[in-house]
Parts: C-alpha cells; structure tokens; sequence
C-alpha cells in the first residue's frame, strides 16, 4: 500500500473516509473492497475525453484485477456536459450494461465529472453508492461533501441532491498533467478554505505558493489534507447547508454570476471564485473589516496564478442579474458571505445590491 494521509467525513452510519497521496489507483481494488464496493453487480466508471486518456485504462485494469465487473462511460470535458441530455444518455449506458441497485458509480475526473457522475448515482433506481477519484486540483473541494447536481440553461447547479460518496481516493500522481491554469484555478478552493476557517493556513499558502504551482507532492498533499479538513468538519456539523455550511460559498455569490455571463468558458470557475472572494474582502472592509482583509486575499491570491481583477466587457447589469438567479438568494436581500478577519467569516444576510454594484465596478479597476 502507498503512503498516504486519511481523514473522515463524520456522518455517523454514513461516514466515509478520504485518501490522499501517491500511486493510491494501484490500490483502488484494495480501498473499494474495504468499503463494500459489490464485486457481484457492475460497477460503472463515469469520465471525461481528457481523463480517460490519461488514467482510465489504469483505474479499470486495477478494478478489473481485483475482481471487479467493470463498464465505462466517456462524456464530453467541461461545464456543458452537465446537463439533463447528458444525464438521460448516461442513465441509458447504465442500463444497457445491468447496473442494479447493488451498483456503484465511480466518477474519475474534475468537479463537473464528480458532480454529474454523483447525480447519476443518486438518482438512478433512487440512489446508487458512489466513489469520488478527482483528478484535479478544484476537485478537492468539490468531491467532498456530496453535493451533486446538473445545470439548467438559466442557473448553475440547480437540478441536484445530497448524495455523500462511499470514499474520496485522492491520488495526487494524476495531477501531474494539469495546465498551469488549471492548477491555479484549483488552489482558488484550497486558499478558500483557509480564508474561511484557518489564518495559519493562509500564511503557510502564502509562504509557499511556488511549492504549490509547481506541484511539489508533499506541499500539495499538506495543502490537499488541510483544504480537505475544512470542508470535511464543515460538513460533518451542516450537511444540508441550512447554517455552517454556507460558509463554503466565500466568493461563490459572484463567482458563479462571472462564470455565467463569461458563458462558461471565459473564466475557469477557481478563477471566478478568485475574483468573488477579492469582491468579498472589498465588501468587508466597507463593512468595517480591517484593510488587511483585503490586501492578504489578493495577494494569495495573485501568489498562486488566479486573476483578481474582473475583466472590464463583463456587463455589470447582467453580473447582477446573473445574482438574482443564485439560489443564496433569499427573499430579495444577498445573502453574502463576507470575511470579518483572515480565517473568520460570517454569514450577511442583507447586504444591499446598490452595495455589490459598486463592488463589481470596482473589480474592474482592480490593480494587477
């Protein structure tokens, strides 16, 4: 077995373990077998064109040697996979290889192919077990805490369910073949979560940001387990995010107004959520936070490769009205999430539009 860090997500009977480290595929057979993972029924690992050449052959061949009935399914990359025409095909694929309900799904991929894959498994036959194997940087977050879901044509993520994995299996030599945009976009998560929770955290990115970009395995594995561990302890205390868990959105409310105007293709969503959270800190220090809210999330931010400044074509009226789409609005007021201090966060429930108008103007003359 190779080294590796472990944590839990603690749900009681339904509380599943996350792996993290090195050469963990060649012990998938392993790990699933401890888990349960039937050998009986089949099991169908779902991924994306770009993943499927690089690691799929290698997940299947171990799951295979081991014992398990192994089919697949190769779905287009990117955001506009996630949708109810690729689900419906997904479901048919499903079908025609026998899955029951002893099945399980595996999603071997990024956050779209986690999310997707996830709302399959939790919708076919009313719920089938699943496994996250992420393959990118992002998908730390995203794999954790089983919130699993497609996208309509006028809002992200707003056909979904609660659906918690069997087992996250982290191996971070698939991260190896990640653009360096990529690899940015997805510490954009892993900055988040000490911004949100662990100044210390924050500090320790900041000192070394080069580590990370460049994918030095052991700083990554630290960075992985401690952005992990936020999202595990936030979730084992709010699952269905009626309070706590909100908190996960630090950036979010913007963020996902950016990715939909840009169309989804302009901005990478870490990136989106990079500028989010520089609005954020820019609402909390005129809600009366110290300055230092602000210049540390940028800098971070800068440090590991994200964009902090919103690109000036993006239309300020559509930026708005993408907000007005979000599901974090309740009865008409922005529920915002805005950092008190580095590592502390709090949940605003009335912050005024005129307010975050201002905000997203001035993103656009953000210094670079």
């Amino acid at each position: 077995m190779h080294p590796r860090r472990e944590l839990t997500v603690e749900l009681g009977d339904r509380s599943y373990p996350i792996y993290i480290g090195e050469g963990l595929l060649d012990d998938a057979g392993e790990l699933f077998a401890q888990r349960g993972i039937s050998k009986k029924s089949p099991l169908m690992i779902i991924t994306d064109e770009n993943v499927a050449e690089r690691h799929l052959e290698k997940l299947q061949t171990v799951l295979v040697a081991a014992g398990f009935d192994v089919s697949t399914a190769i779905i287009k990359p990117g955001e506009s996979s996630k949708s109810l025409a690729v689900l419906e095909s997904l479901v048919t694929k499903a079908l025609d290889a026998g899955l029951d309900r002893k099945s399980t799904i595996v999603a071997l991929g990024g956050g779209v192919v986690g999310d997707l894959a996830g709302f399959v498994a939790a919708s076919y036959m009313r719920g089938l077990k699943f496994v996250q194997v992420p393959t990118t940087i992002l998908a730390h977050d995203s794999s954790v805490g089983g919130k699993v879901a497609v996208n309509h044509p006028l809002a992200k993520n707003i056909i979904g369910a609660f659906h918690q994995p069997e087992l996250v299996l982290y191996d971070l030599n698939t991260l190896q073949t990640l653009p360096k945009r990529e690899i940015s976009a997805g510490l954009s998560e892993v900055v988040k979560h000490g911004l949100i929770w662990d100044p210390a955290f924050v500090q320790w990115c900041d000192e070394n940001a080069e580590r990370l970009t460049s994918l030095d395995a052991d700083a990554l594995g630290y960075a992985l387990f401690m952005g992990c561990s936020v999202k595990a302890e936030v979730v084992s205390k709010d699952e269905r995010e009626n309070d706590l868990r909100a908190i996960l959105n630090l950036g979010h409310t913007i963020g996902h107004a950016l990715e939909a105007v840009a169309g989804y293709k302009e901005l990478l969503h870490g990136e989106a959520i990079s500028i989010g959270m520089v609005g954020a800190a820019r609402l909390a220090v005129k809600l009366g936070a110290s300055e230092d809210v602000y210049t540390v999330t940028k800098r971070v931010l800068s440090q590991v490769g994200l964009p902090v400044r919103l690109p000036e074509h993006l239309d300020t009226d559509a930026i708005m009205e993408a907000m007005m789409h979000d599901k974090k609005f309740a009865e008409g007021t922005m529920v915002f999430i805005v950092p008190i201090e580095i590592g502390k966060v709090e949940i605003n429930k009335s912050v005024s539009a005129a307010l975050i108008r201002e905000i997203v103007e001035q993103l656009k003359q953000e210094a670079v």
